[in-house]
């Protein structure tokens, strides 16, 4: 028999605990005609990482297949890590859950390489209002799921300034990253500045 929605989001919190402790505060947002999103906070240290639950329920579906697979297809929950004290980040929780629920409310597949923009800032004051997809498999591990249900990826959340995201539609994701490593940007920090990009 195949896990239920409710199993796998179990799952699913089982894994952010093992990797990332206790959470130590959860939000809930519910939008019309979505599943109920949740986001969990977790301190470790100077750092504060929020994460995405409920967004993995149900598999991402191609905006163009006429009926939803119910069961395969891609799944991810979305983590964001930013260093604490800095900004009132807290306020993220729900710019977040905008973000996890996008795919059942816009029918799009979030996959690494892609850039999620939310049109206003991530949180009041933020230097950013879109983040790129990172790769999975980082900080939280991949987690399988029973044949034929595809694995949850956890994926990073790497903010993005209008600058930087106007550059990386011109250059893709990977410049984009290239460009941060080569400069020693901390993705972390709140209120960073973009990276020089002539």
């Amino acid at each position: 028999m195949l896990a239920g929605m409710g199993d796998v989001l179990a799952l699913v919190e089982a894994r952010l605990r093992t990797t990332l402790g206790e959470p130590d505060a959860r939000a809930a947002v519910t939008f019309l005609g979505t599943d109920r999103m949740e986001v969990l906070r977790f301190v470790d240290g100077d750092v504060i990482r929020y994460a995405t639950l409920g967004m993995s329920a149900q598999p991402m579906a191609d905006p163009t297949a006429v009926l939803a697979d119910p069961v395969k297809g891609p799944r991810a929950e979305l983590v964001l890590s930013v260093r604490a004290g800095l900004a009132d980040t807290d306020k993220v929780l729900r710019p977040l859950a905008v973000l996890a629920a996008s795919p059942q409310v816009e029918g799009v597949i979030v996959a690494p390489g892609a850039s999620l923009d939310l049109g206003e800032p991530l949180w009041p004051g933020a230097p950013f209002s879109s983040v790129l997809v990172a790769e999975s498999g980082g900080l939280v591990e991949d987690l399988e799921l029973d044949a034929p249900m595809d694995p949850v990826r956890f994926l990073p959340l790497l903010p993005m300034t209008p600058n930087e995201a106007a550059w990386k539609r011109v250059k893709g994701a990977q410049e984009l990253q290239e460009r941060w490593l080569s400069h020693g940007t901390d993705l972390r920090d709140p209120l960073r500045a973009s990276v020089p990009l002539d």
